[in-house]
């Protein structure tokens, strides 16, 4: 069992962009699959490829209690699965999952694995005569042939149609259960599936880790927010909303017999604060805390997606129904206390900075938020 550790210091050039700086730390228990999680060119592929040893960098990457930081790619024992397979055309499948075995004092029988993976029928074939899926299976077996302490995988499921995807997750999902595993993608369903735990990453640096759970239910920015598919929700632009959570301020005060500061109070109230809510969480309901206007009503599989307007903003929830609100209808909606968020910029993985003035407000919100508050200060 093998544990990770990656911190990564790297500049890089090329003509005609701007310098792109990578400067990321990580750390993956054994048989845990951490996913690096981003938009494009937010670093994520540099990343992974560094700690392959791909790339020169400041730093250093340790397996257990290893400095492997000097040691070639091939000496570091890692399987990486490439975004483009990076199959050899001119071998059949079992060439390319028998390639790396013999450089490996120990490694996994090739008809085993090609029989675990769907694709043992496939031998003889070579790349060129293969399915996207067909030709990912393969490449995921030449990885795990050599029995690698490590395995990093690229965005493997980039390319692939809907259902392929799906089928694939599925396995991947038992694959990677007893390795440790550094996967990248921007997607998020396949990140909330597979991942153990996730480090959202933009313009070089991690911004936020944590679980799953986490990441997706409590963002701390609004990019990460949005990234994840939360809405994110300007307090300065929803008044009613607003004015429904400085109620429960209220309410939350005098039952606990405490009197926040007048200031403190008024500043909370006309201070500009961003909260996050996932679309699932809100709630169409005869008595709920704002009244919204449909805006639009998008059919997705089993479900509907609903866009809804109220004072200058919009928010997204989902109805299971067949018979879904109309589009220019008035229609109630309740925001649970326990899935509001707040998410500021300020609110960094690694920040020192919280707005002591917003504490009454976030404890209106949900008031374990008081802890996070004195902990982030």
């Amino acid at each position: 069992m093998t544990r990770l550790t990656a911190d990564i210091h790297a500049t890089f050039t090329a003509d005609g962009t701007e310098p792109f700086t990578v400067d990321a730390a990580i750390e993956v228990e054994p048989n845990e699959t951490c996913v690096i999680l981003g938009p494009s060119g937010s670093g994520k592929t540099l990343l992974l490829e560094t700690i392959a040893g791909f790339h020169e960098h400041s730093g250093v990457v340790m397996t257990n209690q290893t400095d492997i930081t000097n040691h070639p790619p091939e000496e570091r024992e890692f399987g990486f699965v490439f975004q483009d397979y990076a199959l050899f055309p001119h071998m059949t499948v079992r060439g390319n999952v028998e390639y790396g075995t013999r450089y490996r004092e120990s490694s996994r029988d090739v008809d085993t694995l090609l029989t675990e993976l769907g694709v043992n029928h496939l031998t003889e074939r070579t790349p060129p005569t293969l399915s996207g899926g067909e030709k990912q299976r393969v490449a995921l077996a030449r990885a795990l042939a050599i029995r690698p302490s490590v395995m990093l995988l690229d965005e493997p499921l980039a390319a692939l149609d809907v259902p392929t995807q799906q089928t694939l997750r599925d396995d991947l999902a038992d694959v990677l259960v007893d390795v440790t595993a550094v996967y990248v993608t921007h997607n998020r369903t396949t990140a909330r599936a597979i991942a153990d735990r996730i480090g959202v990453m933009q313009d070089g640096k991690i911004v936020q880790r944590g679980s799953p759970e986490d990441v997706f239910e409590r963002p701390q920015s609004p990019m990460v927010a949005r990234f994840t598919g939360a809405n994110v929700i300007d307090l300065s632009a929803a008044p009613s909303l607003r004015r429904v959570l400085n109620s429960d301020i209220k309410s939350h005060t005098h039952s606990d017999g405490g009197t926040p500061s007048s200031s403190d109070h008024t500043e909370a109230t006309d201070t500009a604060v961003h909260v996050a809510i996932r679309p699932e969480a809100i709630t169409l309901s005869e008595e709920g805390d704002i009244s919204a206007t449909v805006e639009r009503v998008v059919r997705e599989d089993t479900t509907n997606r609903v866009t809804l307007a109220f004072d200058d903003v919009t928010v997204e929830t989902f109805v299971n129904s067949s018979s879904p609100p109309v589009v220019g209808t008035e229609i109630s909606l309740a925001f649970p206390r326990d899935r509001l968020h707040p998410c500021e910029d300020h609110t960094h993985l690694n920040g020192k900075w919280f707005n002591p003035s917003m504490i009454w407000l976030f404890a209106s919100i949900n008031p374990s938020m008081i802890l996070d508050c004195v902990e982030y200060n």
